[in-house]
């Protein structure tokens, strides 16, 4: 099957209290883990791509590659912009074939913000493809987007509710306390919020800085309404370190498959736990 709109599935999933994994990936694969994960249980998949990763490799190949996935395994794949802030970057790469993008204007006045994701549903939503915007400042390091943790701004559940109103964005990722890359200590997720928010807004709720967070805490962040968490750190972190195993072991290695394999296999298992936490193993064939 093509490659589809998040919308459908996220919505289903707010629905029936499940969220949806979305994983950033750098390369090929990282892409084919995460893909033969959902695939060995049968899960609904988000596959992202930073605004570094696409310039990297390019976006017609990372598209080219999810709609690989998607045809060969019959699975329901959204392919996801991640965090980008530029209007050019995101028309590139829904030209290219992606099916979800994510404007970030958070950095900016509530009014700026509005306006921005405003322009971008314009060209997005027309044509089918997910638009999800952030208010509020989730902290820490994505690419080259950095939030030091005294900048970090909760997203205030009013202004949820109307920043969905003014811009009819189809997701919405609020600051709620978690932050980008590796938790230093355990992660102060202001539930309460999460569950006003949820209460005010009837669109799915995306957290973003999932690496690292409990298992109970996600569990319990999904049960009060988020429909989609964002893996990143993790994964990159359990791909080093499997490659680095291999040459710890065999320093003169120079076959790219000997190490590349381990890697893969090392994402493919965290992509499993992730999926588990989420409660979206089994649900592909539930999506209507």
């Amino acid at each position: 099957m093509p490659l589809i709109s998040s919308t459908s599935m996220l919505q289903q999933a707010r629905e029936n209290g499940y969220a949806i994994t979305a994983f950033n990936v750098h390369t090929l694969e990282m892409l084919q883990a995460v893909v033969e994960a959902a695939s060995e249980t049968n899960s609904p998949l988000i596959i992202q791509s930073t605004v570094g990763t696409v310039k990297h490799l390019g976006p017609k190949y990372i598209a080219a590659a999810a709609k690989v996935a998607a045809d060969q395994t019959g699975l329901p794949i959204a392919l996801h912009l991640d965090h980008c802030t530029d209007f050019a970057t995101i028309i590139q790469c829904i030209r290219a074939g992606y099916t979800s993008v994510m404007i970030d204007a958070s950095m900016l006045p509530y009014e700026e913000n509005v306006k921005r994701t405003q322009h971008v549903m314009e060209v997005a939503a027309a044509i089918g493809v997910n638009v999800e915007a952030e208010l509020g400042k989730v902290g820490g390091v994505e690419d080259d987007i950095v939030v030091d943790e005294r900048d970090a701004m909760l997203a205030d559940p009013d202004d949820c509710k109307l920043f969905v109103e003014q811009t009819k964005v189809l997701t919405l990722a609020p600051a709620i306390g978690t932050a980008h890359g590796i938790y230093k200590g355990e992660p102060n997720i202001d539930f309460d919020r999460i569950a006003k928010i949820a209460e005010k807004v009837d669109v799915p709720l995306v957290l973003h800085g999932g690496s690292g967070i409990p298992a109970d805490q996600v569990k319990k962040a999904v049960a009060l309404g988020m429909s989609k968490m964002n893996v990143a750190t993790e994964l990159r972190i359990a791909f080093s370190n499997a490659i680095k195993d291999v040459f710890a072991k065999s320093p003169e290695e120079n076959d790219p498959r000997k190490y590349m394999v381990p890697a893969k296999e090392a994402v493919k298992r965290l992509a499993i736990e992730k999926m588990e936490l989420c409660g979206c193993i089994g649900k592909a064939g539930t999506l209507k």
